[in-house]
């Protein structure tokens, strides 16, 4: 929508595909900060592009007019003009987001009038320009029964119930809020029944600490963390590999867009999570390759490190 997205975003589009910008966003200043050496609306970059410019600040001041918002507060609702425009291109109802924009903004009416306004004028925009054409999506076919939706965090907390059920231990997480790892503690924090036991600690060294002590207790201590959080561990995995004491360690990883996470399954890659102060000792590496997908190791992994004594 502006410079710095589309010079990040741009190699992930298709010839062909349909980019939508922010026309008022393209000023010099805005290009060089972003890296751009000429105007890429005007150079002929994006030829190969289906351009939608659209002055956004301009329309979504006029569709606020008259709430009473600051200008601040409406600059703000462009995200809503934008996502209503997307709606009509996809061909969505709006009765439902509607309801959602109220309910969010429900302790403050002029809020909730403004974004309301620019989500229907970003609606009505689709359709008086004649360069765009809606696209239908017809509901997918599932077979009847009951489903849930599951993100990977929830999916690995349900794993490592199962593989510890299966098992026949306790199981023991201990971690230290970091995102996008905390979801796993909030998701086996519901499920005490299980013989499960949730340590919050007050940092990353004495999380994966307690997990070993759990470990050596005779349950299944398992561990958490994204990224530095992983780095603060190691020396405790040397204690565990060393004291050979079953231990599972999760690493959530912080995706960037050079990962390209939307075209490659474990794309991060496992070697942050590896025991990299043992190098000369094998560790068991696994990494799930969808939300849907990574309940199932766990199954496993509750069962090599007891049974190889290795993190």
């Amino acid at each position: 929508m502006n410079p710095a997205a589309l010079k990040v975003h741009l190699p992930d589009l298709k010839r062909g595909g349909m980019l939508i910008l922010n026309e008022a966003a393209f000023k010099q200043g805005d290009l060089d900060r972003a890296g751009w050496s000429s105007n890429p609306l005007a150079d002929g970059s994006l030829d190969n592009y289906r351009v939608i410019k659209v002055d956004f600040e301009h329309l979504v001041g006029k569709a606020v007019e008259g709430t009473g918002v600051s200008t601040k507060d409406a600059s703000r609702c462009k995200n809503f003009y934008a996502l209503g425009l997307v709606f009509w291109i996809y061909s969505r109802d709006t009765e439902r987001e509607e309801h959602a924009i109220l309910e969010r903004f429900k302790k403050a009416p002029p809020l909730a009038e403004a974004n309301l306004r620019a989500f229907k004028a970003g609606y009505n925009y689709g359709e008086t320009i004649e360069a765009l054409a809606p696209y239908s999506i017809q509901p997918a076919r599932l077979k009847p029964g009951k489903y849930r939706n599951v993100t990977g965090n929830s999916a690995l907390a349900l794993g490592l119930i199962a593989a510890t059920q299966k098992a026949g231990l306790r199981l023991f997480y201990g971690s230290y809020p970091i995102t996008p790892a905390s979801d796993i503690l909030h998701e086996l924090s519901k499920n005490r029944r299980f013989r499960v036991t949730t340590f919050q600690a007050e940092d990353e060294i004495a999380a994966i600490s307690a997990a070993i002590g759990a470990s050596f207790s005779g349950a299944l201590g398992i561990t958490g963390s994204s990224g530095p959080g992983i780095a603060l561990k190691t020396e405790a995995m040397g204690l565990a590999l060393m004291t050979e004491l079953p231990l599972v360690i999760i690493n959530v990883q912080r995706g960037r867009s050079f990962h390209r996470l939307a075209h490659q399954d474990g794309a991060v890659g496992p070697l942050p999570g590896r025991l990299r102060a043992q190098r000369r000792v094998p560790d068991p590496v696994i990494a799930a390759r969808s939300p849907a997908t990574a309940s199932t190791p766990l199954t496993r992994p509750a069962a090599s490190p007891s049974t190889y004594r290795t993190p």
